[in-house]
């Protein structure tokens, strides 16, 4: 992919640079999802939480399934709706600028708000998906929380009999190489890379922001706390992402 790459037909787009997005947990605390490492984060308030999504424990211990099985049925995840910052990305992309997004994110606000499906890399997953362990086989997630609504509080793969988990990366699973690999593809072509409502501090998709700024990539971060690549940074935003990421695409999208 080169920063040449065109999402219309109107000659100018060719000369717009390739935008990269990767957002984190902040870009959706708007829209009701809490994040996990920040001042108020979940796994802060509650560090017996992470539990519920790490591979081992979870494999191990069907209480620990079923405790998780509760809090996806409680989460506000599928419930959720985009926000202005997720919104502010697709008119981005519909103004003809090359755009690519790079998720932490497990949510699928971004497609939810019009980005096409093929311009996201969810390099932690999809929470809107479940996944056997055994099998491989996917289905919906709405699905699996009707049964466990129904009373089954620990679903098991009705193809093979195996374990359910979200099609999600839980802590103790790799990511998924594919997705890594056009990520970096990305992160590398990118002229502009924007690190917005994440701690980079979950590593590797903490280390694009870095790999960005190698290869020439103009680096701004919009976080409210610091973060470990602020000095790499060529702007730091430190204002509400709800309103500081519009008015930032909008300036990107103009040309600035």
């Amino acid at each position: 992919m080169s920063s040449s790459e065109t999402t219309g037909t109107a000659p100018q787009d060719a000369r717009r640079p390739l935008v990269a997005i990767l957002s984190g947990a902040g870009i959706s605390t708007d829209s009701g999802i809490p994040d996990y490492r920040g001042p108020n984060g979940l796994w802060r308030r509650d560090p017996e939480a992470e539990k519920l999504v790490t591979y081992a424990y979870y494999m191990a211990d069907p209480e620990i399934r079923r405790r998780a099985w509760r809090m996806r049925c409680d989460g506000p995840a599928l419930r959720a709706r985009p926000n202005a910052a997720h919104e502010a990305v697709v008119r981005l992309e519909r103004s003809g600028t090359p755009v690519r997004v790079i998720t932490q994110n497990v949510d699928g606000l971004h497609q939810l708000a019009g980005m096409p499906g093929r311009k996201v890399l969810e390099l932690h997953g999809s929470a809107r998906s479940v996944q056997c362990t055994r099998c491989k086989a996917r289905s919906g997630m709405a699905e699996a929380l009707e049964r466990v609504a129904a009373g089954d509080p620990d679903p098991a793969c009705e193809a093979c009999g195996g374990i359910l988990k979200s099609a999600t990366v839980m802590f103790g699973e790799g990511l998924d190489p594919s997705v890594l690999g056009e990520a970096v593809a990305v992160t590398k072509a990118c002229e502009v890379f924007i690190a917005v409502g994440t701690s980079l501090q979950v590593h590797p998709a903490a280390s694009l922001a870095g790999l960005a700024a190698d290869h020439g990539a103009r680096l701004i971060i919009v976080n409210a706390e610091p973060t470990p690549y602020d000095d790499r940074a060529d702007e730091l935003v430190r204002e509400p992402i709800g309103t500081a990421l519009p008015a930032l695409l909008e300036r990107i999208a103009g040309g600035a």
